[in-house]
């Protein structure tokens, strides 16, 4: 066949589909069940509700537990099972988180039920009781699954004997995550004598050339390979090696290597991608805090609203000027929004230049004094929380000077920018309120902002919120 025919024959055939990745490694069965026995939970004590009240199932209780077992799968986070702790030992770490999870799903059913105009529909009895017994019952239920899985890994049922080829950082890692009972050792292709343990001692490390007969001899199931990227030569000569054994295999990229905001793997069209800096609030999660921040706000107006009158009423009768006070201020992904203050200052300052206020501040008014000590001159934020521009608890909105000053100097500064501005953060609950006079002061807010991105939950939102009582209350740094 000529050139010519062959690349003609060639172009005709049809293209190959790409490989697509799957991303999350499939849990066992029995893991996998063990850790979602919450959502059964749900369903089974809304069933026994309506037998012990004699209440007919009717499809609007289908569609409750049905949307329980949704927003349970999405917002209870399962316990960690994988290295079969005490059970006690478990519950003290997830049994404050379980029901505060728990008690924002309430929240969320009950606004959903509101909003539906179906609350009224639900026995009353049936759904309190409900709501109690759930609560009580996954607590329970978080002893049962830890019991259960230290048994099972004991006797080796949710372990899998799996080698690490590397002794890097990420290699430690992973034997420290995964259980050491099913680790059988280390390979790497530098010799013992080049490789310590954290303490300084020597490791067993075996040769990578006798990886392939060691994962033949001791049935290995899985295969850790923590090399460096670049190292992509051994890495090929180690998956010939490996082509013979029924042993999974998985490359770990060194991720330790970066500063991770929200790091998560993400699909793009069926290729894997390291998400390194990325916002937490997505899909359910801004559902969920939207949801939370129209809740609270709106259940808290009929208190706040006559409180804000009084303020409005005293601000304009003590000094001359505007009762609210604007100020450009950045806002989510570094967008400008206006925020709202009662003026505590004889200046309503928003120029390119502005002088942050200090203990003994001569702009200060009296009453304004006391408005920034109680942070009730704050208040009127929970306007920009129903616009959506800002949220109960985020990284505190700075000026926009402030932002253009301190971006160049802090190194991440504008990354707090990847969450709604909040009345209240991470960095406040922490003393961290007040003048920020030093480039140090607000180094150090902006850690604990970067902080409250890596870690955000609903559960750690309202323990911000809890915390901000007292902290207003004990008006510490607020002048």
């Amino acid at each position: 066949m000529s050139a010519h025919k062959a690349a003609t024959a060639w172009s005709a055939r049809p293209a190959r589909p790409a490989t697509r990745v799957q991303l999350g490694e499939p849990p066992s069965v029995a893991l996998l069940m063990l850790e979602r026995l919450d959502l059964l939970v749900v369903v089974l004590t809304l069933f026994a509700c309506l037998l012990a009240f004699q209440e007919p199932l009717t499809w609007l209780y289908g569609a409750l537990a049905a949307a329980a077992v949704a927003l349970c799968g999405r917002l209870i986070t399962p316990p960690d099972l994988e290295r079969g702790a005490a059970p006690a030992a478990v519950a003290r770490r997830a049994v404050p988180k379980l029901l505060a999870e728990w008690a924002t799903i309430v929240g969320l059913l009950l606004l959903a039920g509101a909003s539906l105009n179906v609350a009224d529909d639900f026995s009353r009895p049936v759904i309190s009781t409900w709501v109690g017994v759930t609560a009580v019952a996954l607590v329970l239920t978080q002893f049962l699954q830890a019991q259960v899985a230290r048994w099972l890994h004991a006797r080796g049922g949710l372990a899998t004997r799996y080698v690490v080829v590397g002794v890097t950082g990420i290699g430690r890692e992973i034997v420290r995550r995964i259980p050491e009972r099913s680790f059988l050792g280390y390979f790497d292709f530098r010799g013992p004598q080049r490789l310590q343990g954290p303490d300084g001692s020597s490791l067993e490390v075996r040769p990578c050339r006798e990886l392939g007969d060691f994962v033949r001899a001791r049935g290995v199931s899985a295969v850790y390979i923590a090399l460096p990227i670049g190292n992509s030569p051994r890495i090929q000569e180690l998956l010939a090696d490996l082509r013979d054994t029924t042993a999974s295999i998985y490359f770990v990229p060194d991720v330790l290597a970066f500063d991770l905001i929200q790091g998560r793997v993400v699909d793009l069209g069926g290729i894997p991608a390291l998400a390194i800096c990325d916002t937490p609030l997505k899909g359910t999660n801004a559902f969920a805090k939207r949801a939370l921040d129209l809740t609270l706000t709106l259940l808290a107006a009929p208190l706040v609203l006559p409180v804000c009158l009084l303020i409005g009423a005293a601000v304009k009768l003590t000094s001359r000027g505007p009762m609210l006070f604007a100020q450009r201020r950045y806002g989510m992904d570094g967008a400008e929004i206006l925020v709202y203050k009662f003026r505590s200052m004889t200046v309503c300052e928003d120029g390119g230049e502005i002088r942050q206020a200090s203990r003994s501040d001569q702009r200060i008014t009296p009453l304004g004094r006391l408005l920034r000590r109680t942070s009730l001159d704050e208040l009127p934020q929970l306007i920009n929380v129903l616009q959506g521009k800002m949220s109960l608890v985020g990284p505190r909105p700075h000026a926009v000077s402030h932002n253009e000053l301190y971006r160049r100097q802090i190194s991440g500064y504008m990354v707090r920018h990847k969450a709604l501005p909040g009345l209240t953060g991470w960095a406040q609950v922490h003393g961290l309120r007040g003048e920020t006079d030093t480039v140090e002061k607000m180094a150090q807010r902006v850690r604990y902002d970067l902080e409250y991105l890596r870690d955000w939950s609903i559960s750690l939102d309202l323990r911000i919120l809890w915390r901000t009582v007292w902290v207003v209350a004990r008006g510490d740094n607020a002048f």
